[in-house]
């Protein structure tokens, strides 16, 4: 019988984090981005960037966590989730700051192969306790518009579109992302 867990990634889980972050996009993004970006995208650049986002995050308010399942002999990190204060990146076009209570997911991916068994779940409650625990009111993420699964996860917790979208310029293709939010404090 497999368990899972989330804890706070380490280090030695950029590698990894990267890899699942490319298995995720190249399955589940497939028929929203151009073949050949996802083709393009390079593991070892992204694992550079999660290594700093693990060890020399901005703030005490940032977290990268990990799903974890655990085996009988062997425990495989699953999935992530990132988050951290709402900065320009959580914005729509011309949209003034966010307050400072509001914290940003900016990636909450389980592997495909891992899926339906919780992690999701797991890993989007921890997040929460640590944002109540930062002092964080709401949460926003952006969502792609035809993520129907990410969508539904989402709103399966609580989250509501927030009226703000924008569209990512992906190689001349412009893909359309609507922004949830959700309120997370303890009123």
């Amino acid at each position: 019988m497999a368990l899972g867990f989330v804890r706070p990634a380490r280090p030695e889980d950029a590698s990894e984090i990267a890899r699942i972050q490319l298995a995720t996009w190249r399955t589940a993004y497939r028929r929203m981005f151009p073949p050949h970006v996802l083709a393009g995208l390079d593991e070892d650049y992204l694992a550079r960037g999660w290594t700093e986002a693990i060890t020399a995050a901005p703030s005490a308010r940032h977290r990268v966590l990990t799903a974890v399942e655990q085996g009988e002999s062997v425990s495989t990190v699953v999935g992530f989730v990132a988050a951290g204060p709402a900065d320009e990146q959580a914005l729509a076009p011309e949209e003034k700051p966010l307050p400072d209570d509001v914290v940003a997911i900016t990636d909450l991916l389980i592997e495909p192969r891992w899926g339906r068994r919780g992690h999701g779940s797991r890993l989007l409650a921890a997040a929460v306790d640590h944002w109540r625990d930062d002092g964080f009111r709401s949460a926003v993420a952006w969502v792609y518009e035809a993520d129907d699964a990410m969508r539904k996860f989402l709103g399966s917790t609580g989250w509501e579109p927030d009226g703000a979208g924008r569209a990512l310029d992906v190689d001349d293709l412009l893909v359309p992302q609507l922004r949830l939010h959700v309120a997370v404090g303890g009123e």
